[in-house]
């Protein structure tokens, strides 16, 4: 699974920021970004880097934020005009002609009818070595995987892996073990259930962990987020 979307309203978030590049858009209006350095930004849209600070404050209007795994073709592509052009850009989506027709869309992670300038054809290729380690995070467990074992199923140092891991995915291997694991207990969480259960299924150590863990990430506790849905559509 490398996408995930979520369309509807939200309250504003507090500070924090994703170990995955964002793509926000405000289906109905304007919303704002506040940013570190005191600026207040409003757009129609917003592509966020990964481990950029933010507040997000959708202004009451009908929104979709779409994550998109570093690892993804569509992150890769992007990456370079990030890299490029700032670690926050501003309005990079096409304005909403038709609601139902931009959110089939949304739906069907269309990005080059949605983005002004995206051409999958730039993506480079994932090193094999990080890829492999990829997998091996990936696959359910009980415990966090150890950073010194996804070095050796690897074949590096752990030292040259932490570099190679940065430099391939954008982020640390800690923080990204840490989004595999909200991941996961997202996946896990039930309408019905807990969150002592959701926190479970991400290997966090008991629902305070994971939902101290979300809320730096989201901005916004679990609870807010998870228990208003009826249901959780993943797509893989």
């Amino acid at each position: 699974m490398d996408r995930s979307l979520y369309i509807g309203e939200l309250p504003a978030t507090g500070w924090h920021r994703h170990a995955s590049p964002v793509l926000l858009i405000g289906l109905s209006g304007r919303f704002a970004i506040h940013l570190p350095d005191g600026r207040i930004e409003t757009c129609r849209s917003a592509l966020i880097d990964t481990g950029v600070e933010h507040v997000f404050d959708p202004r009451g209007e009908r929104v979709a934020l779409m994550y998109l795994e570093p690892d993804s073709i569509e992150a890769r592509s992007l990456r370079a005009r990030v890299l490029r052009d700032g670690p926050v850009i501003f309005d990079p989506a096409m304005l909403p002609v038709s609601r139902s027709h931009y959110e089939s869309r949304l739906d069907a992670f269309d990005l080059s009818s949605l983005l002004r300038c995206f051409d999958a054809k730039e993506a480079p290729p994932l090193d094999a070595r990080v890829a492999r380690s990829l997998l091996s995070l990936r696959m359910p467990r009980d415990e966090p995987l150890a950073r010194d074992d996804a070095a050796s199923v690897a074949h590096l140092s752990a030292s040259r892996f932490n570099h190679l891991f940065r430099d391939e995915m954008g982020i640390s291997f800690r923080d990204y073990r840490i989004w595999t694991q909200i991941r996961s207990a997202i996946i896990g969480f039930r309408p019905d259930g807990s969150l002592t259960d959701a926190a479970m299924s991400g290997a966090f150590s008991d629902a305070a962990h994971f939902s101290r863990i979300f809320r730096q990430t989201f901005g916004m506790t679990p609870s807010s987020v998870l228990k208003p849905l009826k249901n959780i559509t993943i797509l893989r």
